[in-house]
């Protein structure tokens, strides 16, 4: 059974950062493209980073600039580094890992990130 695990999260000042771990098990993971999500009360999820086997990298507009998103294949680990954090950077992000042009679709229970003003 494909496992993903986040770590990382917590409470932090503005302008602090955070560094957010996904660690995949049971899968083949150099191969997927994984990706950060979040998803805050009352709002629908949000595609924040997602990164692909190759390395290409793609970012929400509200993150630009400010989160870096990486992977570690050795590790079968995805990152994503979260600097001067807004309140609204405020979620439960969750990890997915995705198997382009396939049904495998992953993710993991989530990690909760709270910006304090």
């Amino acid at each position: 059974q494909v496992q993903l695990v986040e770590s990382g999260g917590g409470l932090v000042q503005a302008g602090g950062s955070l560094r957010l771990s996904c660690a995949a098990s049971r899968i083949a993971f150099n191969i997927y493209t994984m990706g950060w999500n979040r998803q805050a009360p009352g709002k629908q999820r949000e595609l924040v980073a997602t990164i692909t086997s190759g390395g290409s990298t793609n970012y929400a507009d509200s993150v630009k600039g400010r989160f870096t998103i990486s992977r570690d294949n050795a590790k079968n680990t995805v990152y994503l580094q979260m600097n001067s954090l807004k309140p609204e950077d405020t979620a439960v992000y969750t990890c997915n890992a995705r198997q382009i042009g396939t049904s495998n679709d992953y993710w993991g229970q989530g990690t909760q990130v709270t910006v304090s003003s």
